[in-house]
């Protein structure tokens, strides 16, 4: 699986995923959620600029939350010029983020992050929907 270039690929093969059938690490699931990320769970504000070739886009919390959901730890997030926040996974010491590719070729600085908390970014319906749909696409994928 060389095609991966997200943060903290390498960090990401040292986290087990054992809850998760068919995939071994928290590097795996990112070929499983290639499957999954659609034009339909990108953000509405950059859904007009997600394409398959740049799937990472617009998933960046609903993303890490169901990772969250899977393999436990934390949700950090990245404050942007926009104000908004861009989050990523830490689980046992390991910082990854299944969803940096977006910015290419710009690299983000992850010193400086905040814990982030569903409560706070499923506070917005149509965001909580989203995560579901993904959520539903990803079990399927491990599932069936």
């Amino acid at each position: 699986m060389d095609h991966a270039n997200f943060y903290g690929w390498e960090e990401a093969m040292q986290v087990r995923a054992d809850g998760c059938p068919g995939i071994r690490t928290a590097y795996d699931l990112y070929d499983k959620l290639l499957k999954c990320w659609r034009a339909d769970t990108c953000a509405p504000r950059m859904r007009a600029d997600w394409s398959e070739a740049n799937p990472t886009l617009g998933q960046c919390s609903i993303t890490a939350f169901l990772v969250q959901d899977l393999l436990g730890g934390r949700v950090d997030g990245i404050l942007l010029p926009d104000g908004s926040y861009h989050c990523f996974n830490v689980v046992d010491g390991h910082a990854f983020d299944l969803t940096s590719e977006q910015f290419l070729p710009q690299i983000l600085d992850y010193s400086n992050v905040t814990e982030q908390f569903r409560e706070t970014h499923f506070a917005s319906e149509e965001k909580r929907l989203r995560y579901e749909l993904l959520k539903a696409r990803l079990t399927r994928e491990l599932y069936d």
